[in-house]
């Protein structure tokens, strides 16, 4: 059950265009507990033991958002850094003719999730079927020009990863 509740509160924190977010991104606890049937305990387990670290409540605990992930418009507070020279990007096999036409593109969020590891990116592309983990020349991409930010739980995040950054010839085929 708490696994439903997770995604649940994954969607409506990042996704639900029915609630007025403040810029910041930030949704009163009050609502979640009020409108969406979650217990304040419920909620602060959710946000401890989410492997990813994708929640976080504000200081006085009155509010809770997303850190990343999102397709509505917010600001997040997300920093602008240099990256790593590489970052990986886990994905599905079946993506692979659209990523090699046309790059991996953020589709309906606001960013593209970069991983700093091959385990991580691994874990992520494990949920879209049989996965592929791409490393990213990101150290092109920085010097390019291209503005990377970094989530309070390290996942690195780009507005696109066009083709010719994909490091094709390092990619770990399996046999």
């Amino acid at each position: 059950m708490k696994k439903d509740r997770s995604k649940e509160l994954a969607y409506l924190l990042r996704h639900d265009k029915s609630y007025n977010f403040p810029e910041s991104g930030w949704r009163t606890v009050s609502d979640l507990v009020n409108n969406h049937g979650f217990s304040r305990k419920e909620l602060a387990e959710i946000v401890s033991t989410d492997d990813k670290g994708r929640y976080e409540f504000s200081q006085d605990k009155k509010l809770i958002r997303a850190r990343q992930g999102h397709s509505i418009n917010v600001n997040v507070e997300l920093e602008i850094k240099t990256p790593p020279e590489i970052l990986y990007h886990g994905t599905a096999t079946r993506f692979l003719d659209s990523i090699k036409e046309k790059g991996i593109l953020r589709m309906s969020r606001l960013y593209v999730h970069l991983s700093p590891d091959k385990i991580t990116a691994q874990k992520v592309g494990s949920r879209h079927g049989e996965v592929i983990v791409l490393p990213i020349n990101t150290k092109k991409m920085s010097e390019d020009g291209i503005e990377f930010r970094l989530s309070r739980n390290n996942v690195w995040l780009v507005k696109e990863v066009e083709p010719k950054y994909i490091m094709w010839e390092d990619i770990e085929w399996e046999k």
